[in-house]
């Protein structure tokens, strides 16, 4: 089925409810798959977005909901699954989409053990143990923090690691950090953005080839490489990867990652630096 198809079956789907369908009812009702719709909206939540259907669980107002009604419906989803869930498949069966616990947690990988660790501080672990139970240990960077008698707190966000100098103050958490720092470092790097979309692939650019010369790169921008899998996006679609971390080592397209090309560019600039300080001590 087309993507329109798929929506002119959720429309109707949900003028004979009265209501907008839970993902059950729509699979009940119709003959659409999980897959159908991961495939052409990457979830179930993208999906009532783009037919203008909204529940008012995932409105502008989910960001606001208490900690606690997050961490019932994520742990549900975790019991219906029996493992932890991914984005996506958290968005298809959660009334909520991902972002507020995104946010919250700064990034999908921090939310398991930072609900784990609010489950343990309000008096929730005991009724969700079995699912707990499958939260993985902690990421080395929240790991090594006790030794360093620091005090992760669930409720707040995390922040990537100090990055100076820079656009950002801290190294980015998402993928739109991965834009937004892509966008500083472009002219550094020999590429102009031609053109930016909401759908993949994620933009065009402009990429110096030779002393006179550029050509037209369609790129996706994810936060680590392997999510381009996650996503399900086709590779002849697309050229380039530009992510923060590069962790897909049998990729088979050009990954640009730019944790490395700061680094590079870094130690270039401080490189540069290094014979007029000399000079200025002689």
């Amino acid at each position: 089925m087309t993507k329109q198809e798929i929506m002119d079956v959720i429309v109707g789907c949900a003028e004979k409810l009265k209501h907008v369908p839970t993902f059950e009812e729509l699979v009940q009702m119709t003959q659409l798959s999980h897959k159908q719709i991961r495939k052409h909206f990457g979830g179930y939540t993208r999906a009532l977005l783009e037919c203008n259907l909204e529940p008012k669980e995932i409105g502008r107002g989910a960001y606001k909901l208490p900690l606690e009604k997050l961490f019932t419906d994520w742990a549900g989803v975790v019991r219906k699954l029996k493992k932890l869930p991914t984005v996506s498949e958290y968005e298809m069966h959660s009334k909520y989409t991902s972002n507020p616990l995104q946010r919250r947690f700064g990034g999908w990988l921090h939310v398991p053990h930072g609900l784990k660790q609010f489950a343990g501080k309000f008096g929730l672990a005991e009724e969700w143990k079995a699912e707990l139970e499958l939260v993985p240990a902690p990421p080395a960077a929240l790991a090594t923090a006790p030794s360093q008698g620091r005090l992760y707190l669930p409720d707040k966000r995390l922040y990537g690691a100090p990055m100076f100098p820079g656009p950002l103050a801290y190294a980015p958490v998402n993928e739109m950090g991965v834009v937004f720092l892509f966008g500083w470092m472009a002219p550094q790097l020999g590429y102009v953005v031609h053109w930016l979309q909401s759908e993949f692939p994620d933009c065009e650019v402009m990429r110096r080839v030779g002393e006179d010369s550029c050509q037209l790169v369609k790129a996706e921008f994810e936060y680590e490489s392997r999510n381009f899998l996650k996503h399900m996006h086709d590779v002849k679609g697309c050229d380039l990867i530009i992510c923060w971390r590069h962790n897909w080592p049998e990729c088979p397209l050009e990954v640009l990652e730019l944790r490395k090309a700061l680094r590079l560019q870094q130690s270039a600039v401080s490189q540069s630096f290094l014979p007029q300080i000399c000079a200025d001590e002689r």
